[in-house]
């Protein structure tokens, strides 16, 4: 068979052993200068452009960016969003999941720098009963009891630096396990606001439903009027009672979805249970704030998603030196105290020999040794669990680099689109003050018998169409605005961890009916 260098990433130390086919004590040798030959994880590829090709944006101050949503100056978004990152479900479980690493590393800190060892307590009584008994000596029987403690320590040198890559490993696990919380808590502030300019929009085009339904109610009324004095032909109060149909009905439509909207609002910030008249909407759509300047290279730093799996590429590579540095020999420690005592019976000289009397022993010990480990047989499955860790180790190197890679394509996306939006809604705010003028002249024209009926129904649906894209384009901008600031990492303070949310906010109510079943 064949050795294809190229494929073997294994440890240095171990092709050497494979293609010479050392033995055991070769092999140990090897190991011992194996440290100065292990592979290394490779440096993942960070490269961003110096600049975004999207459309250049307004400079902002870093707090900016950790609180976008002040940025569009409404405060019932500021309460919403405060309220959420507090009593979410969605927080409060984000915040669970840091208080378990938070545990996990306190662990796992004791366990690598704290000797290891326990104290031990023994009690006994034995009887003894003298069936038989023959020959010199003395033999009696009775209760004995004995009594020991001991406290045994076991102490692993950190001659290699094993100690300090396994500080590296968890320290780098709550690292990522903090960077996965304040990503939650972006993501959560970024549907807060979506979900209300979503609600926001809704309310604006029931608004606009609503008000088409009072003009074509007028104009039903105007066309029933003309018809009845012989004005006009009694179709035209037929369409004018269709149209008012076709008005009412998509504002039906439209409460409805608002209502859902709301309610669905209330569930994200964590007030499912309110009624709806705690949320009130009001129908009318902001401006967007201007694009923030940004350079790509920020993302690294801005980006908590960016920031996880750079964590978690440097505990896998500190896991890495770790499962490497399992081939040396371990040398431990063992120092230990002990104490015991024993009362057994004794024979009493002094009153003819007789029994009846006790003796008790008491000891202490000390030892102080120290024992060497090899791992001569576990070799050949330390050499796979390296194996297995460089491959893990560059899985999250290559999970890193399409994270940056990711952030920066959302980013630029979410910037050029940002721009066509807002010329997306000054082009139809012009369009719309266009046709609300026709419309309007129509329905002077119609109330004064100038302007045919066909005519102004075609103005009004017109004027309509071009408030509903209108309503749609400044919708989709609030929300592409949101997006953008999320994409360019904020929502939350790199140079500051947010505080948990209190634990009492994490338990739900105690009802009367719950301390009644208990």
């Amino acid at each position: 068979m064949s050795y294809d260098a190229s494929a073997d990433r294994r440890h240095p130390a171990a092709r050497l052993i494979a293609r010479v086919g050392l033995g055991a004590g070769a092999s140990l040798a090897v190991l011992a200068l194996a440290g100065c030959n292990a592979t290394a994880p490779r440096t993942p590829d960070t490269r961003l452009p110096a600049a975004f090709e999207a459309p250049a944006g307004t400079p902002l101050p870093a707090a900016a960016l950790d609180q976008w949503w002040t940025q569009f100056n409404d405060p019932q978004l500021n309460g919403l969003i405060a309220t959420a990152l507090e009593k979410s479900p969605d927080a409060r479980s984000a915040a669970a999941v840091l208080e378990e690493a938070r545990a996990v590393r306190k662990g796992q800190i004791r366990q690598l720098f704290i000797p290891s060892g326990q104290i031990t307590g023994a009690a006994s009584r034995q009887h003894t009963d003298i069936l038989d008994q023959s020959g010199q000596g003395f033999t009696l029987g009775g209760d004995t009891d004995n009594y020991s403690a001991g406290f045994d320590v076991s102490w692993e040198l950190d001659y290699l630096g094993r100690r300090k890559n396994g500080l590296q490993v968890v320290n780098n696990d709550l690292a990522a396990a903090r960077f996965a919380y304040e990503g939650a808590r972006a993501a959560l502030a970024a549907n807060v606001a979506q979900s209300y300019f979503e609600a926001k929009g809704l309310a604006v085009q029931l608004e606009d439903a609503r008000q088409s339904a009072r003009i074509s109610q007028g104009l039903l009324d105007l066309a029933a009027e003309k018809a009845r004095r012989g004005l006009s032909a009694g179709s035209e109060a037929d369409s004018a009672a269709a149209s008012l149909a076709q008005s009412q009905a998509q504002a039906a439509d439209l409460e409805s979805q608002l209502q859902a909207a709301r309610r669905s609002l209330l569930i994200l910030v964590g007030r499912g249970i309110d009624p709806l008249a705690s949320l009130s909407v009001d129908a009318a759509l902001a401006e967007p704030p201007p694009i923030p300047a940004a350079v790509p290279g920020e993302l690294l730093a801005r980006r908590p998603d960016v920031r996880e799996a750079q964590a978690r590429l440097a505990s896998a590579a500190g896991n890495l030196k770790v499962n490497q540095k399992a081939l040396y020999p371990t040398f431990t420690l063992t120092p230990g105290v002990g104490w015991a005592k024993s009362v057994s019976p004794a024979f009493n000289f002094g009153s003819g020999g007789a029994g009846g009397g006790t003796v008790s022993t008491t000891t202490g010990t000390w030892t102080l040794g120290g024992n060497v480990s090899i791992p001569l047989l576990n070799i050949p499955q330390l050499l796979a669990e390296i194996d297995a860790q460089d491959a893990r180790t560059e899985q999250a190197a290559v999970a890193y680099e399409k994270a940056i890679q990711t952030a920066y394509g959302e980013a630029e996306n979410a910037m050029a689109q940002m721009a066509s939006d807002q010329r997306r809604v000054t082009l139809l705010k012009a369009g719309e003050t266009r046709a609300a003028n026709a419309y309007a002249a129509s329905r002077k024209g119609y109330a004064a018998g100038l302007t045919d009926q066909t005519t102004n129904l075609q103005n009004e649906q017109t004027w309509r169409s071009a408030r509903t894209a209108l309503t749609g384009a400044q919708t989709q901008a609030l929300l592409r605005a949101v997006q953008t600031y999320k994409a360019l990492g904020g929502g939350w303070s790199p140079n500051a961890p947010a505080p948990l949310p209190p634990r009492a906010a994490s338990r739900p109510a105690d009802t009367s009916s719950e301390r009644a079943s208990r």
